[in-house]
């Protein structure tokens, strides 16, 4: 009977020790985009709503997060950019649906909209050519320090930046299609 303890105990301490896995969740995505995400101009008529993300676990010495919406499948040779977002303090778990208009202001207090392939800072939803679905992925990072760059930065810079920074990301992929 002893042994027997001793051996639930070391596996409750086994199953204690192991870390948390650093992951991204939505309350309103599903696997595919819905008319509130996609964009309202191009062809596309929808609420070009940026959708509520949520992010637990951030690994210790995470300083800032940021927020990218890419779609590699857009047809341009370096896929589409759709929305950055950067130096979120270290304190935010969620950015609420519609946080990407930045005529609102409704990101946490620091955090920096840049440059989209639409050319300009914010949220752009997805508005794919009509055929074949595109995938967008949709990844958070914790960031090790904030990035040195305001809302002019081009996707291109703000994503150098962030693959030297990052301690960790978690992802989300979404489908649009028309």
């Amino acid at each position: 009977m002893k042994h027997l303890f001793l051996l639930l105990g070391a596996g409750l301490l086994a199953a204690g020790s192991h870390a948390q896995t650093f992951t991204l969740k939505s309350n309103e995505l599903g696997g595919q985009a819905t008319a509130r995400q996609f964009f309202n101009g191009n062809g596309c008529s929808g609420g070009n709503v940026s959708p509520q993300l949520t992010w637990e676990n951030a690994p210790k010495g995470t300083q800032s997060f940021a927020v990218t919406m890419y779609d590699k499948d857009a047809p341009t040779g370096s896929g589409w950019w759709h929305w950055v977002v950067f130096n979120i303090p270290a304190s935010a778990t969620e950015l609420k649906a519609g946080v990407g208009d930045v005529s609102k202001a409704l990101a946490p207090a620091g955090s920096v909209q840049s440059l989209t392939d639409f050319g300009r800072p914010g949220y752009g939803g997805p508005c794919p050519p009509p055929g074949a679905p595109h995938q967008y992925l949709i990844t958070v990072y914790a960031l090790g320090s904030r990035l040195p760059l305001d809302q002019t930065a081009s996707p291109a810079l703000v994503g150098f930046y962030l693959g030297q920074a990052a301690l960790a990301r978690a992802s989300l992929v979404v489908y649009g299609q028309r």
